[in-house]
Parts: C-alpha cells; structure tokens; sequence
C-alpha cells in the first residue's frame, strides 16, 4: 500500500482514500493495456473508450477483492467479458460499422493515403483475429501484438504454459490459413475471372 499513502487526505477514512488512490494508479498504469485489449478483441474504436470505462467501473466495484498481484489478471479477463458483450450487442444491432478511424496524433503529418492504408491494414488485421476462436485469440494477440512472454500470458490468463504453448501454436496455425485465404482472395479479383 506505500505506493498509494502519499495521496492520502485528513478527514477522509482510510479506507476509501486508498481504495481511490488505487483505483487511479490502476487507470494511470494500464489503460493503454486495457484499450489495446478491447481493441483486438472487436471493439470499435468508437466504443471503446466507453468500454474501458467500463471495465474500470467494474474493478472499482470490486477492488477489495482483487489480490494486488492479480490486478492485471482481473482487469484483462473484465476487458474480454466487456469486448464479448459489445459484440453480442453488436450482432445485435443492425448499425453501420464505421470503417474510418480517427488517425493517432503520431500520425497527424501522415498523408491521406498513408492513413487510408493503416486503416485499411487496421480493418484487415481486425477481420483475420475474428477468424480465430477467442481462447486462441487472447493468446495469439497478447504473444505476437502486445508482446508479453509465454510464462506471463500464462499467469495472466491463469492458465498452464503448456496450454500457452499449444493455443498459440494452433493460432498461428488459424492466423496463417486466414492470411492464405484472403491472399487467394484478393489474387482471384485481381485477376478479374469472368
């Protein structure tokens, strides 16, 4: 608890100060992990600040439950039961999905056509993983795209590293046949067959 005593007020009960000061190291720390998650896992990007929101909303209901050491752990499994519940509602709705994204700031010299690609390339990559059923998935994105290790996915999804192994193993595997298809894909349209 150090890290949060020096935000500590007189007058407020202990308690509920340091559950607050928790809760705003926990946004501050990881809400860029909390955004790339509900953002691999289906969520537009016009939803996912709300959704974020949400997961937040819920750790700070439940925060006197969760162990320190287990604080990335809960709010990643609360980021993929949020994502899976926008994209039931999704299916649900029959609202235009908004295919052009707000370019970063980073990107605010980039030419038309260079954003136009990204988000392109964006959209793509959002199709492949959606191909992928979702406990191979959340393995797949967390190895290859946030970069975390073997021994930490498998400590964050609460799962064996040997199970870690295998998913990302057949995701791959999934990863690498949708990329085929689509390259046929685009292949037989480029040829323009009657």
């Amino acid at each position: 608890m150090a890290v949060y005593e020096s935000e500590l007020s007189v007058g407020v009960p202990w308690g509920a100060e340091t559950d607050a000061a928790r809760l705003r190291h926990l946004v501050q720390a990881h809400l860029s992990f909390v955004w790339r998650s509900l953002r691999r896992f289906g969520v537009m990007e016009a939803d996912v600040d709300d959704a974020a929101q949400e997961v937040f909303l819920v750790i700070s209901k439940r925060l006197e439950e969760i162990p320190p050491e287990k604080e990335k752990s809960f709010m990643y499994a609360t980021a993929v039961r949020v994502a899976a519940n926008l994209r039931r509602s999704k299916k649900r709705r029959a609202a235009a999905y908004e295919r052009f994204e707000v370019a970063p700031a980073t990107e605010a010299q980039a030419t038309p056509e260079s954003i136009s690609e990204q988000l392109r390339a964006r959209q793509l990559l959002g199709e492949l993983l959606e191909t992928i059923p979702e406990d191979l998935r959340e393995v797949f994105v967390l190895f290859e795209i946030e970069e975390l290790g073997i021994g930490e996915i498998a400590d964050l999804l609460d799962i064996p590293v040997g199970t870690v192994g295998s998913r990302l193993r057949r995701a791959r595997e999934r990863f690498k046949a949708a990329v085929v298809r689509h390259q046929s894909r685009q292949a037989f349209q480029t040829k323009g067959m009657p």
